[in-house]
């Protein structure tokens, strides 16, 4: 039982996310051919290809444990196919409501399947590819940038450590509004970086934050902010949670068209598919029959009140 108890979950699990994803190529093999028989369960003869054909469709976290531990997978697939075999046999398969359940599966599995073909069959010319890239450039902006940060606490400690005092709302908003006008009247942005900023992460790099690109998950503010800036331009204050950021622009640039292609790529693809999608549900025919289906349920009458003694 405990092995049962385990397996049926582990590749019910597998098979509901196997008709919502498309396969992904398990990991590396031994090298054997499709026909080669790995083994004989109940008298059948198993190929390598009958494995990685199951296998291939599980997800990938799945594949790796499997490409780990290969014996205990076979067991598993043996003891599955052998109660597949005692449902069909008992006639499950024609019970409500496994009945329902394989025909929902095997409905969802056909949609999904078609969806994924009708995707990749939307063709995209190069030519469209590098078209996109020049009139829609400005999306692929990246700018390297370096960072002021103080913080503040709704309600400060006391003095850290090194002696700074915890700053106040307030009081963080009037110290980087000074250092924002010290460096745009021509102080040191690094010198004010390494003697003012809270961020120990990028005041040990005088500042240094990286590359920002307009496709990163950032903050709303933060990338108005940065991707408005000119090459040496320093941002206004950038109100977050914890503290106030300045944004200093040392290089904007594009990404360059290689980097990006097989993004616009996609991109393009699902533009014509999400117009055919929205084609196809356009031209359902639909018509309600029945509007008591539609109705909203019923809510349960409220307890009755004690009566008061």
């Amino acid at each position: 039982m405990r092995i049962a108890g385990f397996v049926v979950p582990f590749f019910a699990a597998a098979c509901l996310w196997a008709q919502t994803a498309p396969p992904t190529p398990p990991p590396a093999a031994p090298q054997l051919s499709p026909d080669t028989v790995v083994a004989t369960i109940d008298g059948r003869k198993v190929t390598h290809e009958e494995l990685r054909r199951f296998i291939a469709v599980l997800p990938a976290q799945m594949q790796k444990a499997i490409a780990q531990n290969r014996r205990s997978f076979l067991q598993q697939y043996a003891l599955l196919n052998r109660l597949a075999e005692e449902a069909e046999k008992a006639k499950l398969d024609q019970q409500t409501p496994y009945r329902e359940q394989l025909q929902a599966s095997r409905v969802q599995t056909l949609a999904n399947a078609f969806l994924t073909e009708k995707f990749n069959s939307f063709p995209v010319q190069a030519e469209e590819q590098e078209k996109f890239y020049k009139e829609h450039g400005d999306r692929y902006g990246q700018v390297k940038v370096k960072v002021l940060y103080v913080a503040f606490s709704a309600t400060p400690p006391p003095a850290s450590a090194a002696g700074r005092k915890s700053l106040t709302e307030p009081e963080a908003k009037a110290k980087i509004e000074k250092l924002l006008a010290e460096a745009r009247a021509g102080a040191d942005f690094v010198k004010l970086v390494k003697e003012h900023s809270d961020d120990a992460t990028s005041k040990a790099k005088d500042g240094e934050f990286g590359i920002m690109r307009r496709s990163d998950n950032l903050p709303e503010a933060v990338k108005n902010a940065v991707f408005a800036l000119k090459q040496g331009e320093i941002s206004e204050p950038v109100r977050q949670p914890n503290g106030f950021y300045l944004f200093r622009a040392d290089e904007v640039t594009l990404r360059p068209y290689p980097e990006v292609k097989d993004e616009i790529f996609n991109e393009l693809k699902k533009v014509r598919f999400d117009e055919w999608m929205k084609q196809t549900q356009a031209a359902l025919n639909i018509k309600i029959e029945n509007e008591a289906f539609f109705a909203p349920p019923a809510q349960p009458a409220p307890p009755a009140a004690s009566p008061v003694k």
